[in-house]
């Protein structure tokens, strides 16, 4: 059970109800076994309260055991839940409730689950996880695709793991209204990684490719070079071709799982070729 999951006794009661409730919002629920709407209620409240620790407790009143607590809140019926903020009830539930119902009651007091997904990608920009980065900023994007804020901070970890088209096409569906100091700092994130794809090193390389074609030191060099500045996929397909042209080929194998390492994880890029090197293994 979630740690921001309690039921409440008379022992508890003090520090759960009115102590917490001074620093995180208390909804407490009241249930009876005789009573199979409130259980429900009380386990569609678990469900979802556990996803918010920082922000809300649930407390669970089991009605047949702990029938004091119950009169002191005056509950009269079941199912009901009151929401508890400094000790003082603020809100409230009373009657069988769809989820529907429930979900608007918590949305009323909690943040919503798109904002706490930017603020964990916002956090981890600042703390250098990239990937974990991206992965909440991709699950933010999903849940609402229109919000500016969101997608400048998606288009922010997707250059910094070389998704420079896939950021190049989101900024360019932020309105003018919106183009902040932040739409600009990314702005020239994205400048920067598009003229670093292109450096000498890579230039010079693709030229000797092109002059021997079939020189598998080259390409591991050029895998290299473009794994270093995020053009991963065009890293890992030169590598695969080695690989499906030599299975017995492990610097290229070596390679190329060295780069599905650095994406996150879900990664459609990595699980693409995942699935290639498996079908050729296998």
């Amino acid at each position: 059970m979630s740690s921001n999951i309690v039921a409440i006794t008379l022992e508890n009661f003090q520090q759960v109800v009115l102590e917490e409730s001074k620093s995180k919002l208390v909804l407490v629920s009241f249930w009876a076994e005789q009573v199979p709407e409130s259980i429900e209620l009380r386990d569609a409240l678990t469900a979802k309260v556990s996803l918010f620790p920082d922000h809300m407790v649930l407390a669970t009143v089991d009605c047949q055991t702990q029938g004091q607590i119950a009169q002191q809140f005056g509950v009269q019926g079941l199912p009901t839940a009151v929401l508890v903020k400094d000790a003082q009830p603020i809100d409230g539930l009373t009657g069988p409730q769809t989820e529907e119902l429930v979900q608007a009651f918590l949305d009323k007091h909690l943040p919503k689950v798109e904002d706490t997904l930017l603020n964990e990608a916002k956090l981890a920009l600042v703390e250098n996880d990239i990937n974990k980065a991206y992965t909440a900023a991709s699950q933010a994007y999903q849940i609402d695709s229109e919000r500016a804020d969101i997608k400048i901070v998606y288009a922010d970890a997707s250059i910094q793991l070389g998704k420079v088209a896939d950021a190049e096409a989101m900024l360019a569906t932020i309105t003018l209204v919106d183009q902040d100091s932040a739409y600009q700092a990314v702005m020239a994130k994205l400048e920067l990684a598009t003229q670093a794809a292109e450096s000498p090193e890579i230039k010079a390389l693709e030229a000797q490719l092109k002059s021997e074609p079939d020189n598998d030191e080259i390409k591991h060099k050029l895998a290299v070079q473009y794994s270093q500045v995020n053009r991963n996929e065009e890293a890992l397909e030169i590598l695969f071709r080695l690989v499906q042209k030599d299975m017995s080929n492990t610097t290229s194998k070596e390679l190329m799982l060295d780069v599905l390492k650095v994406l996150p994880d879900g990664d459609s890029l990595a699980t693409k070729y995942r699935r290639k090197l498996y079908t050729l293994m296998y």
